[in-house]
């Protein structure tokens, strides 16, 4: 595609094939491909964003700090953008930080909005994007809206997962903090949905049964 050894962090990843169906081809080689280790920040509220996102591999949180004093995560990005949204902002409206280490794809605002203005093709596919995410947004609202633990939880693996399989990644905590409830109360949900034989844990993932 285009050379990377003049790049800080050099990796031998290329660009994400969902991002070379998606992007012009003129901005493949604006795209920066970075390293990022479980708990860095890419970056904080409140900063004027300069770039957007793709993860790769592994996994970011967008999160806020809550009224007790708790992170409140907003959304898990795997395969996915992080930041789409700064397009039109004047400021990141959270953190955004790695949970699992991977390889992340730093877009520039800048270049993506004269894009949008000047390749209508590009304009259209970027929509396509956006109506994926509003669909996966609305999920989570949904899965909200369900009462009881196990309720949320299976609607999390059905709707996130891949054919009833839910990566654990940084483990049931995170997990938790996407369903609004507590870690205790997630524990005790996964252990009742078990002993039903509705799910089972193995190899780092959350299985329907």
């Amino acid at each position: 595609m285009y050379d990377l050894d003049h790049m800080n962090n050099e990796t031998e990843y290329t660009l994400p094939q969902a991002l070379l169906h998606l992007l012009p081809q003129n901005l493949w080689p604006a795209c920066i491909i970075k390293h990022y280790d479980k708990g860095e920040q890419i970056f904080p509220q409140g900063k004027r964003p300069e770039h957007m996102f793709y993860v790769a591999s592994g996994e970011v949180v967008l999160q806020r700090p809550g009224l007790q004093g708790e992170n409140l995560v907003l959304q898990r990005a795997r395969h996915s953008f992080v930041a789409e949204a700064s397009l039109q902002s004047e400021s990141y409206h959270c953190d955004a930080v790695v949970t699992i280490a991977g390889e992340l794809v730093m877009i520039p605002v800048a270049q993506v909005r004269h894009a949008l203005q000047s390749d209508p093709a590009f304009s259209m596919r970027w929509i396509a994007m956006l109506n994926r995410e509003l669909k996966r947004m609305r999920a989570q609202c949904e899965r909200l809206s369900l009462k009881g633990v196990g309720a949320r939880l299976l609607h999390l693996i059905d709707s996130e997962g891949n054919l009833g399989r839910l990566p654990l990644g940084p483990g049931l905590k995170s997990i938790a903090l996407e369903l609004g409830v507590t870690h205790e109360a997630l524990y005790r949900g996964v252990a009742e949905l078990e002993k039903q034989g509705k799910l089972k844990r193995e190899n780092g993932q959350l299985i329907l049964l």
